[in-house]
């Protein structure tokens, strides 16, 4: 071995780890938050470009705002490194909330609420007629069973949206939907970008502003029709 060659072996073993060509530390990574029914299954065939981290969502205390539950997830996610969120149906919301306290590069929710205005009229009837409140929680997962696939049919077509809430305890059910009841927000995040599907049953379009648009894209696109939510995320996150 010649003494150049040699030279340069030791140069190089002695690198330090911020030098080394492949080092992805200037990226961000994605931080991905599903839905009340959901886990972060509902993201298994979404092809996202960066590192991403499934964020599980604890049991709430019961009463608990959106608000507060939001900033229960804080510790979880690294500030120290750039991020993005993207979020699903409560995921979004939860996203739009982190948005306020956080600095994310950017915020991605889909099938999704932005703020209270955005909900459905049963969501908003329910604040001043209860209903929720004086359903016992065993009910309300009965209920979510039989009521989910006949207000979104793609949930017959694959049996993991069956199996994400089956696993769901009906407590959690009961007080993440009071939650979305309650919810308060009138305002949002101008680095949020929202994608929506024009057949969401459970959200329903017209009381969305959007910023893509998914032709007859449900609420349970994400998974149905993660190729095409692929392409809006890839194009959004390369703006």
């Amino acid at each position: 071995m010649s003494g150049v060659t040699y030279a340069l072996l030791i140069l190089f073993l002695h690198l330090p780890a911020s030098a080394d060509m492949t080092d992805t530390g200037n990226e961000p990574v994605i931080y991905l938050l599903p839905g009340t029914g959901a886990d972060c299954r509902i993201f298994n065939k979404i092809d996202f470009p960066y590192d991403t981290v499934h964020l599980e969502f604890p049991m709430p205390e019961r009463k608990m705002s959106m608000r507060d539950y939001a900033l229960s997830f804080i510790p979880r996610i690294d500030t120290n490194r750039k991020f993005i969120l993207v979020g699903v149906s409560l995921g979004g919301m939860i996203s739009t909330e982190l948005a306020d306290t956080l600095s994310p590069e950017r915020v991605i929710i889909i099938s999704s609420a932005k703020c209270r205005d955005e909900l459905p009229g049963r969501y908003k009837f329910q604040k001043y007629v209860p209903i929720n409140q004086i359903t016992p929680k065993k009910m309300i997962k009965w209920g979510s069973k039989i009521l989910a696939p006949i207000v979104e049919p793609e949930r017959k077509q694959d049996t993991l949206f069956r199996s994400m809430l089956m696993a769901k305890d009906p407590a959690y059910l009961k007080w993440t939907v009071n939650m979305i009841i309650d919810w308060k927000r009138k305002e949002y995040d101008s680095c949020i970008v929202h994608i929506h599907g024009d057949n969401d049953s459970t959200l329903p379009i017209r009381n969305i502003s959007y910023d893509y648009l998914l032709p007859e894209g449900s609420h349970m696109m994400v998974y149905i029709r993660a190729e095409e939510v692929s392409e809006l995320i890839n194009k959004i996150l390369a703006e």
